[in-house]
């Protein structure tokens, strides 16, 4: 069996990433490949302009191919956007079978019956996740194969989208020759990549606050249970720098970047050090700090006003895990925890074979994200294929021995 190909396209307001991982005959992951390009064309999750986005979208591709000497033919692809609404549905189903077991096909049965929630014309479903189950009443069933009962419920999580937003999205990456496996929503491909399994049974909130948009997931008893996104993020941050400065947009990127800081310590700062310069622009340290912190809390704040539940002490024990580029900002996590009084983290993807050090880092938590999450898809649909395999061998034998 020759090694498959999984790969990953993260189409983001300041860059675009795709990934290439193979997979060894059991499964298991290694990155081979990775493109970076800077995006063009989008703007706060969005495409903005077909072409530019296309073009940004082409050349990761080609640095990934590149890197990886494998040839890029289809792809999970991340969706974001203020667009994306989510909501909590039930779903309930008679067990009519004889012997009342449940089976896979009951499993099926029940999740269609939670999709169906009236979707208007002009939104697409994007995910139907199962939140648990209940068999005759018994509540808090993860898997129900196998059990015994005469009704089956669900509890799931579903996530709509734009059709527009999303047709835009298929029509750049299916125009450079690319067929998409999976359209994921980003903050669930980013758990995948960042959040243990102890934080999302506990409850924990994860926040990627990317270039253009904050994406939120918020996981309880080990699966999810909100989404949000927020059209605020690091574009905000540096463009308040940029007009705060009176400073050229990119120049205040810089800046932000290299001396920015959420929790600044002015008294360890020396006189020739408070003026701070980038490309002959000279402005003050305190000032820089200030208005990134001013800005910071108010996304932090916002963060929490997402959560369905006020109580959000006993909601997310956890606490918040930060991750997305602008998360590598200086200080956000003890800002993070003096404001929310909450355990805060920086989360980084890191448990993926063949990963390098420039995949380390939180800004690419969402594209090793979506690879996890295909690897996840394509593990499941082999077994699938295996047990199908399985069933028709002993099918075949049986009627062998018929025959006999």
């Amino acid at each position: 069996m020759k090694n498959r190909t999984v790969a990953a396209i993260d189409v983001g307001t300041t860059k675009v990433c795709t990934v290439v991982a193979d997979l060894n005959e059991g499964g298991a992951p290694r990155i081979v490949g990775v493109g970076i390009a800077k995006s063009v064309g989008l703007h706060k999750g969005l495409v903005v302009n077909i072409n530019e986005a296309r073009e940004s979208i082409k050349e990761s591709v080609r640095k990934a191919e590149q890197s990886s000497n494998y040839k890029v033919e289809s792809a999970y692809v991340g969706v974001t956007g203020r667009h994306v609404t989510s909501l909590n549905n039930r779903g309930v189903v008679a067990i009519t079978r004889n012997d009342r077991v449940v089976r896979t096909d009951d499993l099926k049965r029940v999740l269609s019956s939670a999709q169906s929630v009236k979707i208007p014309g002009d939104r697409k479903l994007l995910h139907v996740i199962p939140r648990s189950y209940a068999v005759d009443g018994q509540a808090h069933v993860k898997n129900p194969i196998g059990m015994h009962g005469f009704r089956l419920d669900v509890e799931t999580h579903v996530i709509t989208a734009a059709v527009t937003s999303i047709q835009n999205l298929i029509k750049c990456i299916r125009s450079i020759g690319i067929d998409i496996e999976d359209l994921v929503l980003e903050p669930l491909a980013s758990s995948e990549a960042v959040l243990t399994p102890d934080e999302k049974e506990v409850g924990v909130i994860l926040a990627d606050i990317g270039g253009g948009t904050t994406d939120i997931a918020v996981f309880k008893e080990g699966s999810i249970w909100h989404t949000s996104i927020l059209p605020v993020a690091g574009y905000q941050l540096t463009r308040d720098v940029s007009i705060g400065l009176g400073l050229p947009f990119d120049v205040a990127e810089e800046m932000k970047k290299r001396y920015g800081s959420a929790m600044p310590v002015y008294e360890s700062k020396t006189e020739d050090t408070a003026a701070i310069s980038q490309d002959g622009h000279g402005v003050s340290y305190q000032d820089l700090c200030d208005i990134i912190r001013a800005r910071v809390e108010e996304i932090l704040k916002l963060i929490l006003l997402e959560l369905p539940n006020s109580e959000y002490e006993t909601l997310v024990p956890a606490g918040l895990v930060l991750t997305g580029g602008s998360s590598n900002l200086a200080g956000i996590a003890t800002l993070g925890r003096d404001i929310l009084q909450l355990p805060v983290r920086v989360g980084a993807p890191s448990n993926m074979e063949g990963i390098s050090d420039a995949l380390c880092d939180p800004a690419y938590a969402t594209s090793v994200g979506l690879l996890a999450w295909g690897v996840n898809h394509e593990r499941s649909s082999n077994w699938t294929r295996w047990t199908f395999g399985l069933a028709l061998r002993r099918m075949a034998s049986r009627l062998k021995s018929l025959f006999n």
